[in-house]
Parts: C-alpha cells; sequence; structure tokens
C-alpha cells in the first residue's frame, strides 16, 4: 500500500485519507527480504569494489549506495537486511539496485524478492514542552520507563500497536518498533490523546 504524507494528512492509495495529529518525519524503515539461497560474500566482496568485508568483525558483506541513501548487509545465506530508507519508494529502489549490482558479478538471485518491513523509525514533535513527571505518574505504569539519571526521555511501550514511544521534555517524540505507516500515526495519534487527557498538552 502507497502512503503519501502531506502536512498532518496521510493519503492512502486508491484515494481514502485521514488526518494525524502531529506531523510526522519518517526517519528510517528498516527491511528484509531474501534474494538467494545463499551467496558467496568472498566472491561479492572481490567482485564489488565498494562492498565492505571483513568477517573478522561482521559476518556480512556491507554496501553503502549514495543515490539513494542507503545501506544494505548481505548474508551468505542469501538474506538481505536494507536500512536507510525514509519511504517505500526509495525502498524499492535500494532492491533493485542492489540486485543489479550482485547479478552484475555473476551471483544467481531472485529479481522480485518478497520485502518485509522490520522497523520504521519515526520522530514528531507536539511544539510544548512536557513534564516528565506528569506523564510517568499519568500512563500506565507496567508500560512506563523514566528514569531521568539513565535516559533523558520516557519510554512507553503501547501494546496496542507493537511499538515504543521515547518522549521527551522538549515536546519531541520518537515512534519505534512500527511495521507499518499506518501504526505510527495510529500511536502518535494515540498518545496526544493521552497527553491531552493528562492535561500536560
Amino acid at each position: 500500500m502507497k502512503e503519501i504524507f502531506i502536512k498532518g494528512l496521510y493519503i492512502l492509495q486508491g484515494g481514502e485519507a485521514g488526518f494525524i495529529m502531529a506531523d510526522i518525519n519518517i526517519e528510517n524503515i528498516v527491511v528484509s527480504t531474501q534474494v538467494a539461497d545463499e551467496l558467496n560474500i568472498q566472491q561479492l566482496a572481490d567482485g564489488i569494489p565498494d562492498a565492505k568485508y571483513n568477517p573478522e568483525e561482521f559476518p556480512g558483506l556491507i554496501l553503502h549506495f549514495d543515490v539513494p541513501k542507503t545501506a544494505a548487509l548481505l548474508f551468505s545465506s542469501g538474506k538481505v537486511i536494507c536500512t536507510g530508507a525514509k519511504t517505500m519508494e526509495v525502498v524499492d529502489a535500494a532492491i533493485k539496485k542492489l540486485i543489479k549490482k550482485i547479478s552484475s558479478v555473476g551471483a544467481s538471485v531472485s529479481k522480485k524478492p518478497d520485502v518485509k518491513t522490520q522497523n520504521i523509525v519515526a520522530s514528531a514533535d507536539f511544539k510544548k514542552e512536557l513534564r516528565l513527571s506528569t506523564v510517568a505518574k499519568g500512563l500506565l505504569l507496567r508500560n512506563v520507563e523514566y528514569e531521568p539519571e539513565q535516559f533523558p526521555g520516557l519510554i512507553y511501550r503501547m501494546d496496542d500497536f507493537g511499538v515504543v514511544l521515547l518522549l521527551f521534555s522538549s515536546g519531541k517524540i520518537v515512534c519505534t518498533g512500527a511495521k507499518k505507516i499506518e501504526d505510527v500515526s495510529s500511536a502518535i495519534d494515540l498518545m496526544k490523546e493521552k497527553l491531552s487527557s493528562l492535561g500536560v498538552l
């Protein structure tokens, strides 16, 4: 499903639209895919000039792309992890570029592998300072971690969407763990409702 964000409005492919309560910036989309049953990592490392491969430090081969700005981790199992994209269109472009590059050095790979989203990291700004001590007392304690001596933000696990929200006193919020962009907007919407009900927004 294709998503487009326009200043607080997200439009799903097909024309359906929904409003979100804060401008959301997608910071990173991490996906995984299986491009082959196995890959000869040493062969790829030898054949691709800009590849980074040091098996003593990390078992996979690392490829960085400037366009689109992404990185791919390749493993001998044929699994690939792609990170750094901010839209699914960029993910698709990166995977296509990766397949073309490793095919050019003789690797036999799937041309259209199944891509699965593993994690979406997003941020938003409520544009108001938050009293995190008040927030920590008002939210469900079992879902809250707030130890300002160790970490400056409040950690809130939102089971409804399987995400973790990091709230900062500046009013900024980071959402991680989502597998769908819709879940990011729903989680941040719900958090804003919770904060409003506590009287801190």
